[in-house]
């Protein structure tokens, strides 16, 4: 775990070192937002240090969340899977200032929005595979208020959430080789994220109330 924690923390910084490199021969406004009509926002390059600095802070704040999360022992029966998690983050938010840098250098050289959205697609293939081994907590997951009090919802939501998760990024990545238009990505990548986390959250509910049903005391 050590070995886990210290190549997180390395990926964690490394986006502003290579923001530090670079930084003198970035011209002075940087791409930092694509817009759906593919028009393209560009900031002074000082904003780097804050689109960089998000990682370490994220980091930062992965360390601290089991430590003071009320079902704090859960996190050490998937503390591997967490820490995955944690570390596929730190890769992505370090691909996307990569993607900028490059950007920064040789506009039009990568096709962002296709390239953002097969990351993404990847990404949610991921904890798709991920989802059904969290146990319960405060800060991970689907957390409503029907799968934190109940265990067994909470692992029925989370192995539907999981496939809803990985058919998602399966498709998402599909829409990034299969669609020009960014628009359109957008508006599918949206609609498959919205379905991934409102289907599973809305079951939880009626699994939940179907549960207890039986247990809840009758009016007279």
């Amino acid at each position: 775990m050590k070995k886990s924690r210290l190549l997180i923390f390395l990926i964690a910084t490394a986006p502003v070192l290579l923001v530090a490199l670079c930084y003198g021969r970035l011209p002075d406004t940087v791409p930092t937002s694509w817009r759906l009509d593919g028009q393209i926002i560009y900031s002074r390059k000082a904003a780097l240090w804050l689109i960089s600095g998000l990682s370490p802070l994220l980091a930062l704040l992965f360390f601290l969340l089991p430590r003071i999360d009320p079902r704090a022992s859960n996190y050490r029966r998937f503390s591997r899977y967490y820490d995955s998690f944690v570390l596929l983050v730190e890769l992505f938010l370090l691909v996307m200032v990569g993607i900028i840098v490059s950007e920064s250098f040789s506009p039009g050289k990568i096709s962002v929005a296709h390239t953002v959205t097969v990351l993404l697609g990847l990404l949610f293939v991921f904890i798709g595979n991920l989802l059904p081994k969290i146990k319960s907590n405060f800060f991970l997951g689907i957390r409503t208020p029907w799968t934190i009090s109940d265990t067994t919802i909470w692992y029925k939501t989370h192995r539907l959430a999981g496939l809803f998760f990985f058919v998602s990024g399966l498709l998402m990545m599909a829409i990034g080789f299969i669609f020009h238009s960014q628009r359109v990505m957008m508006v599918l990548v949206l609609l498959l994220a919205s379905l991934s986390a409102v289907i599973p959250s809305a079951a939880s509910y009626f699994w939940y109330r179907a549960a207890h049903r039986s247990s809840a005391p009758r009016q007279n």
